[in-house]
């Protein structure tokens, strides 16, 4: 024990409370916030296509549902979250090329927030548009 070497004091790592939040985290967060939404946000389409197969009354019932205005507000998250992390994952396979690990790295996370969000609106006037 005598000829083993001194111990070296490392430094500890950082406490959550230490870190300042980065915009380039936050997305990662959102995104993966986004990936657990599309996962239980897949029983609404399975309910519409069951709906849809099953009978007139079970998708009138369905659309009444989707229709009202809590159920607009879902499908409109639902379009949200469907967009950005398809544009997240954009970003990743950027990212596999090993390309915008530099500076360009939060505007590629800007414009994806930013992409996501025009993408959505833009998603619901046409379909607003087409439903008349």
């Amino acid at each position: 024990m005598a000829d083993s070497p001194q111990r070296i004091d490392r430094p500890l790592s950082p406490h959550l409370q230490i870190y300042r939040p980065l915009f380039t985290m936050m997305m990662s967060i959102v995104h993966r916030i986004t990936g657990v939404g599309l996962y239980f946000g897949m029983a609404i389409l399975v309910w519409w296509l069951l709906a849809a197969a099953t009978s007139p009354s079970a998708y009138a019932t369905f659309a009444a549902v989707a229709g009202s205005p809590i159920g607009l507000l879902v499908l409109f998250g639902f379009t949200w979250a469907l967009l950005h992390h398809a544009l997240g994952g954009i970003r990743h396979f950027i990212w596999d090329f090993i390309h915008g690990f530099g500076p360009e790295r939060v505007l590629l996370a800007k414009a994806t927030l930013a992409g996501s969000v025009v993408l959505t609106v833009v998603v619901w006037i046409i379909g607003l548009a087409l439903k008349g």
